[in-house]
């Protein structure tokens, strides 16, 4: 069995450990047929850390959470065509690690009776949300990882048992103001050195205002999709939503917060008539292809807006947009659905001798792991890429209602791939969820390679071959292609 990237993996209760992932059957593989026309159930369940649990990512480790400013959820979508059943899930959570993944889809397979691959569970990116990527080794840490392997299973279960009549639609609409290239090219040896001392880097990402850029590095995506389900007598059911931004910010120190994603799922309910905050209605955001894109205009002078109130203003914007898609929908209370998932082998970006050999003479000058410099962080990442494996398998999923197609990969997508994964597919529209199924870093394409930058640095951030990008969008293009 291939061999996913991690390090010091983590015992796991015996009750959860026993629990195996299902094996991935084929799409036109099913259970007695059920009667025709679409229903759907949405629920969400709470997974919000314990105070005390490390609220870090994959490189910066972070500190401890000491307060909560909004809850963390996963959000769940369960569509029923009479035929095939699909789950769409969304986390609020920075990324998450295959292996929690497909525990809890194997949990929730195990008790509705369905294939793990029917599901999809993905992270929006919130930075004040931990990343379960087996990294931390507290108990704390352990036990939350394993608390919300369970929840991201209760609420697929939760939405399955309330599976009614629905209509669906969709729509979008272009929504640029908020979208912002991070990456920007600079002269020739203008760029600050990189953690290893080499200065051949030609873009720089987030400049500082006293950095002198030439143009931005990248494009983005404009485009604002909505998946808009109701209940079969009109009322809203959810709203599924994906927009390429990285993430807003603009925290207090230690806080917990889903961010701008979970302020739209909620906006965008009252805005659709549920005052009443009616359970059965659940917002979702997805975060489409931002892996170089965030809320930060360079061009301008930097805001100083106090805490929380950028990410509401953000979504607020999308959300009154949004609703108004969902007004001019035309629904259908008829749609097929279908899926395909496959594995795809990506080589590893190891540390050669002389990078291995400055690694060890930089960390052996560490004496306090708790605040480490740029370069000891990823004098530590090359270790730890040196002792992983050479190759790992990510999943690629494509998910088709009605005409719509839904591409899922596990990586912090470029924009540009993401446009060209939209602009390729025969499935008009086709969105591009990141962050699913899995982390497997950034996804820089290899032209960005060439021009280096903090997204292409070699770590468990950013690990996999130069030519994973186009793998990918190919990989998801071939399944997309399958369904049509």
């Amino acid at each position: 069995m291939e061999k996913h990237l991690s390090i010091d993996r983590y015992t796991r209760r015996q009750f959860l450990g026993a629990i195996p992932v299902l094996p991935l059957v084929p799409t036109s593989v099913h259970a007695v047929p059920r009667a025709r026309g679409l229903r759907a159930g949405a629920s969400k369940a709470n997974i919000t850390l314990p105070l005390g649990a490390n609220n870090g990512g994959v490189i910066l480790r972070g500190g401890p959470a000491t307060q909560v400013h909004d809850e963390l959820h996963a959000r769940c979508l369960v569509l029923d065509d009479g035929i095939t059943r699909l789950a769409l899930v969304i986390c609020d959570l920075r990324m998450i690690h295959r292996d929690l993944i497909d525990r809890a889809k194997g949990l929730a397979a195990a008790e509705l009776g369905w294939s793990a691959d029917h599901m999809l569970v993905a992270a929006t990116h919130t930075h004040a949300a931990p990343g379960l990527v087996n990294i931390q080794h507290n108990e704390i840490d352990r036990w939350y990882a394993d608390f919300v392997v369970m929840r991201i299973a209760d609420a697929i279960r939760r939405a399955a048992s309330q599976l009614a009549p629905a209509r669906i639609g969709w729509g979008s609409i272009s929504k640029p103001e908020h979208l912002f290239n991070r990456r920007w090219k600079v002269a020739q040896n203008a760029a600050p050195a990189n953690p290893f001392g080499e200065t051949n880097d030609t873009v720089v990402t987030n400049p500082a205002a006293s950095q002198k850029v030439l143009e931005t590095a990248g494009t983005v995506d404009p485009e604002l999709s909505i998946l808009s389900v109701q209940h079969a007598d009109g009322r809203p059911l959810a709203v599924l939503a994906n927009y390429g931004l990285h993430y807003v910010g603009g925290y207090s120190p230690g806080s917990i917060s889903a961010d701008y994603f979970a302020v739209f799922a909620d906006r965008v309910g009252q805005l659709l008539g549920d005052k009443t905050h009616d359970a059965s209605f659940v917002g979702m955001m997805f975060n489409g292809a931002s892996g170089d894109v965030n809320n930060v205009d360079h061009r301008q002078p930097s805001e100083r807006n106090q805490p929380w109130l950028k990410m509401q203003s953000v979504a607020d914007d999308l959300a009154q947009a949004a609703a108004q898609i969902c007004r001019t929908i035309s629904y259908q209370d008829d749609v097929s659905l279908a899926v395909a998932t496959s594995e795809l082998e990506l080589a590893v970006r190891r540390p050669d001798e002389m990078r291995l050999r400055w690694a060890h003479g930089v960390i052996r000058d560490i004496k306090n792991h708790d605040k480490l410099t740029r370069p000891q962080v990823y004098a530590e990442e090359a270790i730890a890429l040196a002792e992983g494996p050479e190759r790992v398998s990510i999943p690629l999923q494509a998910i088709r209602i009605g005409e719509l197609g839904i591409a899922a990969a596990p990586c912090e997508v470029f924009a540009e791939t993401g446009l060209e994964i939209k602009e390729r597919s025969p499935l008009k529209p086709t969105i591009l969820i990141e962050l699913a199924n899995g982390y497997n870093g950034y996804l820089p394409t290899p032209q960005q390679h060439t021009w280096g930058g903090y997204e292409t640095w070699p770590a468990r951030s950013s690990y996999l071959e130069v030519d994973a990008a186009p793998k990918i969008r190919d990989g998801v293009l071939d399944l997309l292609s399958k369904m049509t």
